[in-house]
């Protein structure tokens, strides 16, 4: 299977310029130093970084056509929607590990740093397979319909964030400090170095992400195989994440139809993969799916919400 791509090195270069001179701005001069983010802050960052996907979406369609701008919408559309879900699991870690809320923001920055290393090592690696060996998009599309069925089925259960296997081994391996507060992943305890919660916190974050990557990745290579299309739509998605936490986190618990609509889209687009052979969707049919169903499970949520914002629903 031949992948064509339109990112040429000087386009990787200048766009990985560009995410950490973003980065480095947010961490360097907004959040120097460690505080809780208002929702009037997060609704102006989510603005922007929607904004800057846009435009980015703007400069797509003007360099290389109407296909691959709206492949990258849609691309975009899909991880945004995903990564939604992992703010029902961020609520629990930072509960479970007493992150306060001027704390937060470190761990999801570092969090994300640490995702889009995962998330292009995960897409090098599927464009890989996927050149080397075709039959790896139906791989890719039963997962997506497997993961698509079991979230439509799955039942509300309570997450543990101390039951996950990573966090279990690093307790082990190292001393765990007791101390709750500051903005330190390592503290010197009894003459000698010891973790703190809040690295704990990290690391669960970590591997939620690498979890929800496993759906990720492969959903939007069902609308679309060109790496930098891939990327780009992935990790704009990705670093609007934390904004989108601060502003919903408040009232995550009235999306609780969220899973009903995101496992459609995923049922959706492997299903998609799954008969790429045979029957062509077009792009702009699948923007229109996926922008459908998740407005469905938006709207049905406003709707019938009876919980309060702050109850977050179990998974």
């Amino acid at each position: 299977m031949l992948i064509e791509t339109v990112g040429t090195p000087a386009l990787w270069i200048g766009f990985l310029a560009f995410v950490f001179a973003m980065l480095a701005l947010d961490l360097g001069v907004f959040h120097r130093q460690s505080r809780a983010v208002s929702a009037r802050e997060a609704l102006a960052w989510s603005l922007v970084w929607i904004g800057l996907a846009l435009a980015f979406n703007g400069a797509i369609y003007s360099w290389f056509g109407p296909a691959r701008a709206l492949e990258f919408l849609t691309g975009y559309l899909i991880e945004k929607a995903l990564s939604v879900d992992n703010l029902f699991v961020f609520v629990v870690i930072f509960s479970y590990f007493s992150v306060s809320s001027a704390q937060q923001h470190r761990v999801l920055f570092w969090g994300i740093l640490g995702a889009l290393v995962m998330r292009a090592v995960f897409i090098v690696a599927g464009g890989a397979l996927l050149q080397a060996f075709h039959w790896t998009i139906y791989l890719f599309g039963g997962l997506l319909l497997v993961t698509g069925v079991k979230l439509l089925r799955q039942q509300e259960g309570d997450i543990h964030p101390e039951r996950n296997p990573v966090v279990r081994l690093i307790a082990r391996a190292f001393p765990v400090s007791t101390a709750v507060g500051g903005q330190r992943f390592f503290v010197r305890e009894a003459g000698r170095w010891a973790i703190t919660p809040l690295f704990m916190a990290l690391v669960t974050v970590e591997v939620s992400d690498l979890v929800f990557a496993v759906d990720s990745i492969p959903a939007i290579f069902a609308i679309t195989t060109d790496p930098f299309i891939v990327f780009t739509s992935n990790i704009f998605a990705i670093l609007g994440l934390r904004s989108l936490y601060f502003l919903l986190a408040g009232m995550i618990g009235r999306f609780r139809y969220l899973n009903v609509g995101l496992a459609a889209v995923l049922i959706f687009v492997g299903a998609k993969m799954m008969l790429v052979e045979w029957i062509k969707v077009p792009i702009v049919l699948s923007l229109g799916v996926v922008a459908g169903l998740l407005t469905l499970s938006i709207l049905a949520s406003i709707l019938r919400s009876g919980g309060s914002p702050e109850e977050a629903p179990r998974r």
